[in-house]
């Protein structure tokens, strides 16, 4: 392996990383935001939105990032819709993206045990205290393990960018390799950045899986606390009338 080669090669990776995890975290914030609101009609199993987030999911899960990118830059344009490579890429992203996370966050969801949302209702909390306080904390601590791995899967496929003309990481390698033949040096360096980029990731995810399901046992939140006793005084204050009549 030549050490000058690597010297030379390593702004060219790291403006291509800085890409690389520009547009995945484009990508990525997007699915979330995607995943949440399919999540969201699965649970309170909204008509008809139900059944057509059913189909994207369908349809986003069984076919690959790469086939739907080039429907989106190369397939698009006939029907007159335009698009640049990192547009197309974020957007691929996020389509895909969008339904891994909406069936971590609804599995998530559905984990949550009926009769804790029974006990809210009888506490007197509405709909909305009782998903903040009640199903949103346990939902989290669920989600979170498929929510990284989600993570994790969609920064690798950012990979297949290359094939919308982005010089990203796997571009820069190939076209490196195609040009010097330093096959070694560019591999090195594309395996050493990706690694960069997915160990802290990784290792977030882990901790915070720690430590949610640490505070999670057998303990109660101030602000849970704090809504029941609110609703808890309400209540008494609603009845207080009503006996002395």
């Amino acid at each position: 392996m030549d050490i000058q080669v690597l010297q030379e090669y390593l702004p060219l990776f790291g403006n291509a990383a800085l890409l690389t995890l520009g547009l995945g975290l484009a990508g990525i914030a997007l699915s979330i935001v995607t995943g949440l609101i399919c999540s969201l009609v699965q649970y309170y199993k909204v008509p008809v939105a139900r059944q057509i987030v059913r189909i994207y999911i369908e349809l986003s899960r069984n076919t690959p990032l790469l086939i739907q990118l080039f429907f989106i830059y190369y397939g698009l344009p006939k029907i007159g819709i335009k698009t640049d490579p990192a547009v197309c890429g974020i957007a691929g992203l996020a389509f895909l993206g969008g339904s891994y996370m909406a069936e971590a966050f609804r599995s998530g969801l559905d984990a949550v045990e009926k009769i804790h949302v029974e006990s809210a209702k009888s506490l007197g909390m509405n709909k909305i205290q009782t998903f903040i306080y009640v199903v949103l904390p346990q939902a989290v601590r669920t989600s979170i393990p498929p929510f990284t791995a989600n993570v994790i899967f969609l920064l690798k496929e950012t990979s297949v960018f290359s094939a919308v003309s982005l010089m990203d990481l796997m571009f820069t390698a190939k076209d490196l390799i195609g040009l010097y033949y330093n096959t070694t040096e560019s591999l090195f360096l594309l395996v050493i950045f990706y690694l960069i980029i997915l160990l802290p990731v990784s290792l977030l995810g882990t901790y915070f899986e720690h430590r949610f399901s640490n505070s999670g046992k057998g303990q109660v939140s101030k602000k849970t606390q704090s809504a029941v006793k609110n609703n808890r005084r309400n209540t008494e204050k609603e009845v207080a009338p009503n006996v002395g009549n």
